[in-house]
């Protein structure tokens, strides 16, 4: 297998963020490639746990929840609901479940882990309520430091996922954020992940591929 600069400078960044995350507090691991840390997640997970998610394309992509749903757990699956209610009805019970997986649209190089949300579920039960968070993230989505990790989260992440939805927002029509007001708007909530608490709670998985948006 052909090592190219990118792949070493992928290993150097992942195992540098790896050591970052851990001082925050987090348990962290690096993967050169998807295929690995779906290995490396679904090895993360007990038998018979109860598992949900949030709306991440990069665990979806990566065929992880296709893989969970095979396995012997208690799934709730927002993708499976029949109707808004049911979807919101599992955005609740997601709080009581052992593993919510979900990714982050930015990771600053000493740790920071930046999300936006529309609704807020996804950030709420990243602070608080289920037993384990695991979040899985390609190095695409590293950035310098706190304020480009913001910038990415609301300039490139957050035009691109307007895309998936039936809304009508500024950076829907042209791609670039208006730091908007509009009632569809997707970043009514914007989160910062300088630790994890309790110790360990969260579990971040680097991949060294470019993932999600």
């Amino acid at each position: 297998m052909t090592t190219t600069p990118k792949d070493i400078r992928n290993n150097l960044l992942g195992q540098k963020l790896v050591d970052n995350l851990k001082k925050r507090h987090f348990e962290a691991f690096f993967c050169p490639t998807a295929q690995e840390a779906v290995e490396k997640v679904s090895a993360l997970i007990p038998d018979n746990s109860s598992v949900t998610w949030g709306g991440s394309m990069t665990i979806r992509d990566m065929g992880l929840t296709r893989l969970l749903h095979q396995r012997s757990l208690r799934i709730l699956d927002r993708d499976e609901a029949q109707d808004r209610s049911e979807a919101q009805q599992i955005y609740r019970e997601a709080f009581s479940c052992d593993y919510y997986l979900t990714s982050a649209n930015a990771i600053s190089e000493d740790g920071v882990i930046v999300n936006i949300d529309g609704n807020g579920n996804r950030v709420a039960a990243m602070t608080f309520g289920p037993e384990h968070v695991i979040i899985v993230a390609g190095l695409n989505k590293v950035t310098q430091d706190v304020n480009s990790a913001l910038a990415r989260a609301r300039s490139t992440a957050a035009p691109i996922n307007t895309a998936r939805f039936d809304i009508n927002t500024p950076c829907k029509i042209d791609g670039v954020c208006h730091n908007c007001h509009s009632v569809d708007c997707i970043c009514n909530y914007i989160h910062f992940m300088r630790n994890s608490h309790p110790a360990g709670r969260h579990i971040v998985v680097l991949v060294g591929e470019d993932l999600g948006y």
